[in-house]
């Protein structure tokens, strides 16, 4: 027959973790050879490597996405402060003309064109929540959780498509 034991992990914000433990029995007549090796305790994860894991997974996630919206957001600025000194100015002209392509975008930054700059900040906006999900791959890869894995590799693989499958510019 077996125990279940029901544990919740908690830190100073609320429980992070609550996981259920299975123990075996051991019948204790039998044979020493018939034993087991190891103790049902050696078998299990450690709750505390568990919540450690997610901790250090949520710091990483929270670094990515904070990092990814303050630098896209530095860029753009810089896009837009270059506009007034670069070639039209200000004009409709210029507010209206941005890269459609990655070849365009390349060479306005390569120009430093004010409007590959924004470009680029916005294309960082974008990619920061798929490296949310990369990153989240590798965390429930870490943590042995195969059914996660397999999810997010599909949410991954779904974005992905949708990138190369989109087509912009009207």
């Amino acid at each position: 027959m077996k125990k279940r034991k029901q544990k919740t992990i908690q830190n100073n914000q609320g429980p992070l973790i609550t996981s259920t433990e299975t123990r075996l029995p051991i019948d204790t007549h039998a044979s020493a050879e018939a034993q087991p090796q190891s103790s049902p305790e050696m078998l299990q994860v450690s709750p505390q490597k568990i919540s450690r894991t997610m901790e250090y997974t949520t710091i990483i996630i929270g670094w990515i996405l904070q990092g990814g919206v303050l630098l896209s957001a530095a860029i753009i600025l810089i896009g837009m402060l270059l506009l007034p000194f670069h070639s039209g100015g200000l004009s409709e002209q210029s507010l209206v003309s941005f890269p459609h392509t990655l070849a365009e975008e390349w060479t306005g930054l390569l120009a430093l064109r004010p409007q590959a700059v924004i470009v680029l900040g916005l294309l960082l906006l974008i990619a920061t929540p798929v490296m949310r999900v990369a990153v989240s791959v590798v965390a429930f890869a870490i943590e042995r959780d195969y059914r996660y894995v397999v999810i997010t590799l599909l949410v991954l693989a779904i974005l992905i498509a949708s990138f190369l499958i989109g087509k912009g510019g009207g």
